[in-house]
């Protein structure tokens, strides 16, 4: 690591470009935590659980051409939710934001809360058509959208367990007379979407189950069994809670545990990081003890006790100031956080949350986007790019010795394009994977 700044390198329309995030916008207390030993920790385990070796072998190979080998797909999840989608005030505006998913993420996080999606019983927002609510698309275009652009879709969430924020206001107060309800939202839309969301969130929030208000009888393991049910079985069922600030979450572990130990079909744990306030990002960047490597690996150790893969599933890190160096401070402290999760080796997939600055919920903080306002990219966007689509990314050329060649090499987990010229002069190319 140089002393004085680092560069995000990337590549855009063949151009290269790079941005400068120096070192000395964050303390030398911060730098303590994230020191060079810390990094080459992360960097060994990035080596040892993100890749895999692989061996192909080639024939008719013409002597002395260039054989190319390109990863074409990273088996790891990167998103951002996508409630912003077609909801933005100019054409330019909507273009970026939806760009970044196929461009920067291979995933995304759909909105299906049910207050929103059903605000009156049998009128339910799935078409174009549907009435406008604020970060809550109607969901088909949204889909259909992410299935042009090649994402793994994720359902957020069937039922919220928070009853203010998560269910409709025409919801019954009688636990006996909401069970079936429950029953007939999930059959819905499994019946609408079947298998073309990969994972959905079942029940999102559902630790403090003594202060959500009225909810049917065990309603997070019923709601489980009945995504079993009507789901396809190649859908992954994910539980969403605690965020990492509150330290080792042994609860949520043993929830976990319990619903399996029960029968529920449970695939994959969510866990949150909110950095909600601008001046707790500041803090952080002034060497407070928070959100450290150790305490990020304690969370993520204890979650694996469960003995499912982790999801970090809302992901927020405000910048402490809508300038240069606030946005330069956003940047480190994503990439630094991005690296030791990626590094982690029960965890599968990443998620910012707010993609956009002023996209936020009311009373979420506005400076915690990729892109600006105006729809241009940060530094933060810039440094999750170098990460996700160079630093974490496989390819090179080999020059072909002999018509018949084996490839041997060591690269991260994906599909993979090799390409060659035969002994006839014709391009030849093949897919394999690496895993």
């Amino acid at each position: 690591m140089r002393k004085g700044f680092f560069i995000a390198i990337f590549m855009m329309v063949g151009t290269l470009y790079a941005v400068e995030l120096p070192r000395d916008v964050m303390s030398e207390k911060y730098w303590s935590f994230w020191n060079d030993e810390v990094q080459a920790q992360i960097d060994a385990n990035i080596e040892k659980y993100r890749k895999a070796d692989a061996e192909i072998t080639l024939q008719n190979v013409k002597p002395g051409t260039e054989v190319a080998v390109v990863q074409e797909t990273s088996d790891f999840k990167f998103g951002a939710n996508i409630f912003l989608f077609g909801q933005l005030d100019t054409p330019e505006k909507n273009k970026a934001y939806a760009d970044m998913y196929g461009d920067l993420f291979n995933a995304a996080t759909v909105a299906f809360y049910w207050k929103t999606l059903e605000p009156e019983p049998g009128k339910i927002r799935f078409t174009a058509d549907s009435p406008y609510s604020y970060r809550r698309p109607p969901t088909d275009p949204v889909v259909e959208y992410c299935e042009r652009r090649g994402l793994d879709i994720h359902g957020h969430a069937i039922i919220y367990g928070i009853r203010v924020w998560g269910h409709p206001t025409w919801m019954p107060n009688d636990r006996k007379a909401m069970e079936p309800l429950f029953e007939n939202h999930v059959h819905q839309l499994a019946q609408r979407y079947e298998g073309r969301i990969h994972q959905w969130d079942v029940v999102n929030e559902c630790i403090d189950q003594a202060n959500r208000g009225i909810m049917p009888d065990d309603y997070t393991y019923k709601t489980f069994k009945w995504a079993e049910k009507y789901f396809p079985a190649s859908v992954r069922l994910s539980s969403n809670e605690c965020d990492m600030a509150w330290g080792p979450n042994r609860r949520y572990v043993e929830i976990v545990r319990d619903l399996r130990d029960r029968g529920a079909k449970v695939d994959l744990m969510g866990v949150q990081s909110h950095i909600f306030d601008p001046q707790g990002c500041q803090r952080i960047a002034d060497g407070a003890d928070v959100r450290t490597p150790a305490k990020n690996l304690a969370v993520l150790d204890t979650m694996s006790e469960a003995g499912l893969p982790i999801h970090i599933s809302e992901v927020t890190v405000s910048a402490p100031s809508d300038d240069e160096k606030g946005r330069q401070i956003q940047a480190i402290v994503a990439r630094n956080l991005y690296r030791i999760w990626f590094s982690h080796p029960s965890v599968v997939r990443i998620t910012w949350w707010n993609a956009m600055d002023g996209g936020a919920a009311p009373g979420e903080p506005c400076i915690s986007g990729l892109l600006t306002t105006a729809g241009e990219k940060k530094p933060v966007y810039y440094a999750l790019e170098e990460l996700i689509h160079h630093t974490w990314r496989t390819q090179f050329v080999q020059k072909a010795t002999e018509p018949d060649m084996t490839l041997k090499f060591r690269g991260f987990k994906g599909n993979y394009r090799v390409t060659w010229t035969d002994a006839e002069g014709k391009t030849q190319s093949r897919t394999f994977p690496v895993r």
